[in-house]
């Protein structure tokens, strides 16, 4: 029951997204005065699930849930009607507008998309917030991989700032050094003694090679408990 239930839950975001991507070349196409003569959620060879015509578009929904279109008129699109083609050109169609028109309208569904991503984004996290790691609260300092510590890392170390911009938050700090070469650490270590690491040129080849491009730092044992302890208050909460 479980396995129908995700299943009805993955086909109904997905029809989401599709009527919202195929939305995003009707609007425009109406608005150019292009006669849009089918809208349909998922495809319909031979014959469709339901269908209604209102004004000049068919309205309806296909049987294979594999996405949707719109058939824009004098445009050749998934059917690859090429009937129409043949006749002359007709000022409703989308071959007779000006080719800035014809590129929005081809361009409309992407917009779209990037426009849900974004608005989608926001949501998560409005919602849920975004987890970031304080270093003010971490007692024990961080876990440091091995392979860091022969360049004057030790675990519960804590670091202030990194190329002379201080770092509250410690987030993907590994891979933010590999992509932005980060090289300049002022480390406090656990005895209060401050240290600045200096990291060779080539750290994110060696980093790579030596498989300490993953968990470079991390949380110690117990502070990871610790946030493993709110999580669950948290779900109990919502619960």
């Amino acid at each position: 029951m479980d396995f129908w239930v995700r299943a009805a839950q993955l086909i109904l975001s997905l029809s989401f997204l599709i009527v919202l991507h195929e939305f995003g070349h009707y609007l425009p196409a109406k608005w150019f005065n292009t006669k849009v003569e089918k809208f349909y959620l998922f495809f319909n060879p031979y014959f469709s699930v339901f269908k209604k015509k209102i004004g000049d578009t068919e309205w309806g929904l296909g049987w294979i849930p594999l996405g949707g279109y719109v058939k824009i008129a004098g445009m050749v699109d998934e059917s690859m009607d090429k009937e129409q083609l043949a006749q002359p050109p007709q000022p409703w169609e989308f071959r007779s507008k000006p080719a800035w028109q014809r590129l929005i309208i081809m361009l409309g569904g992407i917009i779209v998309n990037v426009i849900v991503c974004f608005a989608i984004y926001i949501m998560v996290l409005a919602i849920w917030g975004e987890e970031k790691i304080d270093q003010n609260k971490m007692v024990n300092g961080m876990a440091v991989h091995p392979y860091m510590e022969q360049f004057g890392f030790q675990q519960g170390d804590k670091v202030l700032a990194v190329d002379g911009q201080k770092l509250d938050e410690l987030q993907q700090l590994g891979g933010e050094i590999l992509i932005f070469n980060m090289r300049h650490f002022k480390v406090l270590h656990q005895g209060g003694k401050i240290e600045t690491i200096v990291l060779p040129e080539d750290i994110g080849n060696k980093m790579w090679e030596n498989g300490a491009e993953k968990n470079t730092f991390g949380l110690r044992p117990s502070f990871q408990k610790r946030i493993a302890s709110l999580r669950n208050r948290q779900l109990q909460e919502l619960a």
